[in-house]
């Protein structure tokens, strides 16, 4: 059969063509091949994705599949067109985006109309088996992903317009991430604690594409992330409030902790810092909320002091500035360390006593 693909782009109906490509997958069966094991997850995610963008007309494969073969393909320079014999040239191997060719495929059994969907494919030829490879591994460890701090910042930007402008078919995963919102409002949190003057956190959080300076401090990205598992969950007392007032009361959490501790050569401002206290935030938000009623800053000072001069194991210590300089206790502190410590901060709280109905 031949193709003239300068005529007209490809599409995926080449694709399903008989035998017009193969994919090398490295296996107990082919010692010989070198891409990865297909997640088969992964290929519907996007055909699913594909289906869904038929209705609406706006499905869009932004990045090309790089196919290679070791033959040659003639160009025809009197009507700059290229002809492919398939019988002669196919099978192409798959170098890079064996993913996009499968979830493709499937969209294609799903939905008829996914034949005619074009396609950005690169081409290689006179490539040998092992050039091939080894552009397999130019591309896919040296091209960087999105950083996760600018996805954020995207996914933001569509939760705000969810229900007031029409968005684009997206794939299943990052539509929930949208539709949940709570990017979105993270980043709301972190956006204030970076920038209001009251702030301890003035100046001190490392924004999307933000060149990091020494010292590691806290990224947008993680401090988001962080929120986003230990903050947004369903017993936090404050989710109830409007996004202005939480973020009055978060700002006021970090300024009791920092009136205790300080803000001085500590790790309270990096990774650990922020992880093991948005751990333990619920915690302290439902004891505040069931003995006071309120989040003023004096209030939640006088708890978290009770709180840390009681703690015993792993959190003894954990209100003075030396278990929070760098290079002491809190530092060796992982995810696992820091669960141990709220636990401690957790058993240490007051129970919840009626102070009246101060608001």
């Amino acid at each position: 059969m031949l193709l003239d693909i300068f005529w007209r782009k490809p599409k995926v109906a080449d694709l399903l063509l008989p035998n017009f490509y193969n994919i090398e997958r490295l296996d107990p069966g082919n010692a010989e091949g070198y891409q990865r094991v297909l997640n088969t997850s992964r290929a519907k995610k996007l055909a699913d994705y594909i289906v869904a963008g038929m209705e609406s007309r706006d499905a869009f494969l932004p990045t090309s599949i790089f196919m290679a073969t070791n033959n040659e393909i003639p160009f025809n320079p009197a009507n700059n067109t290229v002809e492919i014999d398939t019988n002669l040239v196919c099978p192409f191997s798959v170098v890079d985006g064996q993913h996009r060719a499968e979830g493709l495929r499937m969209a294609a059994e799903k939905d008829e109309r996914v034949k005619e969907f074009e396609i950005p494919v690169n081409i290689a030829v006179q490539l040998s088996v092992l050039a091939q490879m080894s552009h397999f591994l130019i591309v896919n460890t040296t091209q960087k992903s999105v950083d996760e701090g600018i996805a954020q910042r995207i996914r933001a930007r569509l939760s705000q317009a969810v229900e007031t402008e029409p968005l684009p078919t997206l794939p299943r995963w990052i539509a929930r991430l949208v539709t949940k919102g709570e990017d979105d409002e993270g980043l709301q949190i972190v956006d204030h604690l970076h920038t209001a003057s009251s702030s301890p956190w003035k100046g001190r959080i490392v924004m999307a594409n933000e060149e990091a300076p020494k010292g590691k401090p806290i990224t947008q990205r993680s401090f988001v992330t962080l929120l986003k598992k230990h903050y947004f969950v369903k017993n936090n007392p404050i989710l109830v409030y409007d996004k202005n007032k939480q973020c009055r009361i978060v700002e006021n959490y970090w300024k009791a902790i920092t009136n205790i501790i300080g803000t001085e050569d500590s790790v309270l401002f990096k990774y650990v810092g922020v992880q093991l206290f948005l751990m333990f935030s619920c915690h302290f938000f439902v004891k505040m909320y069931d003995s006071h009623r309120h989040f003023k800053v004096d209030a939640m000072e006088v708890e978290l002091r009770h709180c840390f001069e009681a703690a015993d194991g792993d959190a003894t210590g954990i209100g003075t500035e030396g278990y929070w300089k760098s290079g002491g206790k809190a530092s060796g502190l992982n995810a696992g360390g820091s669960a141990k410590v709220v636990a401690e901060l957790f058993k240490s709280l007051r129970p919840s006593i009626e102070l009246g109905d101060d608001v």
